[in-house]
């Protein structure tokens, strides 16, 4: 989602590192419990903590916690969580003080729902469960059992400036070798030609890298995926961006943000959906979308990356009754709330396919374009079984090809003995 500094917290739609451990005085000492003594109710209702990580657009914390209030059958108190959430959310999990309720990217990891640390919630969806994207119950399911509820669809694509590409004589990029050399030819004294992140696509480019390649990062029978001279070619082509002066880097914020693009400081910009409401405020005719392109005309596809927060319950709580059934009330009941946080904070899809169809500012222009891509070329962000360690280790040696020029088949064969090794765990 979208506004000003608070775009930071897109950091689940990226590589990112790992969930390390904190001190539990690190998650801050409003938990959103009730200072009953440890009841966890409030009077006669159940009293519940609910907890989000901070979003970026104006209003997104106002609506959640008007929905909260609207709840009659518990008093829930939301948390709003600047910071590094995940690492807050994980410690916190593993105490009596963290919540009952919390949103998570892409849903609990493996070692929350090895650990015990969730709850199944397979019961709650019933005949609804038809209506979800099923790519979304997919990822936060385990063994048959499903750990939390998608609230809606995030997804990063590529946009453009119409009119700089047409006064360069520039079609849109559909290879990466394409792409390259229209950033090139955009760059001037004034302007970058792309913009990918501060980090030169660290964070961002892991996943489309494999994809426009025509990998993965595991294989369909969760085997390592990309230790392939196609991979190497890709991830060479990330170093060749860096060191093209073509990228923008150092910009006053970062690729979740469209300030960059609507400031005119880059031609181009990979970025997420939720910035669409600002970039047509700025340029209501004159932007394009696109998905990351493929490797070339022979190899791979064009790629979106497709994210999803879910809701879900912690073991730990002392009402997981009362948590489940708000959690039903509000992300699978409350259709007409889940249209509104989907809407009018930033542009998001609805988890549900019945609410992305009544998605009025979907269905026009490169927004409708956008959504269009997550149906061809959507791959969800990471599998289930990448952990945060795989996930460190990887951005760890993108950062080493990209900013140093290291030997990518060195660096991954690196990362392969480390995915192998957690693979081996989670299956353990």
């Amino acid at each position: 989602m979208s506004g000003g500094s608070g775009f930071g917290r897109r950091k689940f739609l990226a590589v990112g590192g790992g969930v390390a451990a904190m001190a539990v005085a690190g998650c801050g000492s409003n938990t959103g419990r009730a200072s009953d003594g440890g009841s966890g109710s409030s009077g006669s209702k159940p009293a519940l903590s609910q907890w989000y990580h901070q979003y970026g657009e104006a209003g997104t914390q106002q609506a959640v916690e008007k929905y909260a209030k609207e709840y009659t059958d518990a008093t829930v108190t939301v948390q709003w969580s600047p910071g590094d959430y995940d690492q807050k959310t994980a410690s916190a999990l593993l105490t009596d003080g963290g919540p009952d309720v919390f949103e998570y990217g892409n849903g609990p990891s493996i070692d929350m729902i090895k650990g015990g640390q969730v709850v199944d919630l397979t019961d709650l969806l019933g005949d609804a469960k038809s209506d979800f994207t099923p790519a979304l119950i997919a990822r936060n399911t385990y063994q048959g059992k499903l750990y939390a509820i998608p609230q809606v669809t995030d997804m990063q694509v590529l946009v453009y400036r119409k009119s700089l590409l047409s006064a360069a004589g520039i079609q849109p990029p559909t290879t990466v070798d394409e792409l390259i050399a229209a950033a090139k030819k955009l760059t001037t004294d004034k302007v970058k030609g792309l913009f990918v992140g501060n980090d030169g696509g660290v964070g961002i480019l892991g996943g489309p890298a494999l994809w426009s390649a025509g990998l993965d990062y595991l294989k369909e029978d969760n085997t390592f995926g990309f230790d392939d001279p196609a991979a190497f070619e890709s991830l060479r082509k990330l170093r060749e961006l860096f060191t093209s002066k073509a990228l923008l880097l150092g910009a006053p914020t970062d690729w979740s943000d469209p300030s960059a693009f609507t400031q005119g400081l880059t031609a181009m910009q990979f970025t997420g959906l939720w910035t669409f409401p600002l970039i047509q405020k700025a340029f209501p005719d004159d932007f394009g979308a696109l998905p990351w392109p493929k490797l070339n005309s022979t190899t791979g596809a064009p790629s979106v990356t497709v994210g999803a927060y879910g809701s879900a319950v912690s073991a730990k709580s002392k009402n997981v009754d009362a948590a489940k059934k708000f959690v039903k009330w509000l992300w699978v009941d409350q259709t007409d709330k889940q249209l509104d946080f989907a809407q009018s904070y930033g542009f998001h899809i609805p988890a549900r396919k019945s609410l992305a169809a009544k998605a009025e500012k979907l269905k026009s222009g490169p927004a409708a374009d956008a959504v269009r891509f997550v149906n061809e070329n959507g791959h969800a962000q990471t599998p289930l079984l990448w952990t945060p360690k795989s996930g460190t280790a990887y951005s760890d040696a993108l950062n080493r090809i990209i900013k140093n020029g290291t030997d990518p088949a060195t660096e991954i064969k690196a990362v392969k003995a480390i995915v192998e090794a957690e693979l081996k765990r989670v299956a353990g």
